[in-house]
């Protein structure tokens, strides 16, 4: 009998996309307590942690991308997760030049360029918010992020890579493990578009992390 309560579930995208992206992932948590809201993309990273916090107090945190980067911030903030699931976020000066590619794709074409750059073919035009200065404000505030210190302590929480993702993601995903003490986790079959291209290891990922 499993006697741990479970939690609800916060699920939080990146840039270039909206709430909706976590449709293959919700699939697989039938009977879970999910809220998978649209960040405001204000540029703002104190406008977006202050977004989230009504939502994540004693939930679990899944994030991607930037969801993931913000994930990051509210755990250095001391915010009382129940867990956390982080797929490669960023990581500041830790790793000089990590968005340097896909801050590249947008210069040279825009929302659409950006967006392969960072997911790859899983993405699509549709999967875009509606605000069309949303991803300038987002790129901006995350090429700015910088993680800080590590926490006293930190809810149960796990880094993920994804196996098809570019070395210097795996070299991030060890920065943290490095600094912070995080355990890292290779997701096979997938790359940046883990919600799109491994939703089931992730759903499995996020369904136990609270249980440490």
């Amino acid at each position: 009998m499993d006697l741990v309560p479970t939690p609800p579930l916060v699920l939080v995208h990146g840039t270039a996309t909206t709430g909706a992206i976590w449709r293959r992932v919700l699939r697989e948590l039938p009977g879970r307590q999910v809220c998978a809201p649209d960040r405001p993309s204000s540029g703002s990273l104190s406008a977006e942690l202050t977004a989230l916090r009504p939502l994540v107090d004693g939930a679990v945190y899944g994030g991607v991308s930037g969801g993931a980067t913000l994930g990051l911030a509210l755990l250095a903030a001391g915010a009382p997760l129940a867990g956390a699931v982080l797929h490669e976020p960023a990581v500041g000066s830790l790793l000089p030049g990590l968005l340097a590619p896909v801050a590249d794709a947008y210069a040279a074409g825009g929302v659409a360029a950006f967006a392969r750059a960072l997911y790859g073919p899983s993405w699509v035009p549709g999967d875009a918010p509606a605000d069309p200065g949303a991803v300038e404000r987002d790129l901006a505030m995350f090429l700015e992020f910088e993680p800080g210190p590590r926490p006293d302590r930190t809810s149960p929480t796990i880094i993920t890579v994804g196996a098809d993702s570019p070395p210097v993601r795996h070299r991030a995903a060890a920065v943290l493990r490095e600094r912070w003490g995080l355990p890292v986790q290779v997701v096979p079959g997938c790359g940046h578009a883990v919600h799109l291209q491994a939703p089931a290891a992730f759903a499995h990922l996020l369904a136990s992390v609270h249980r440490g």
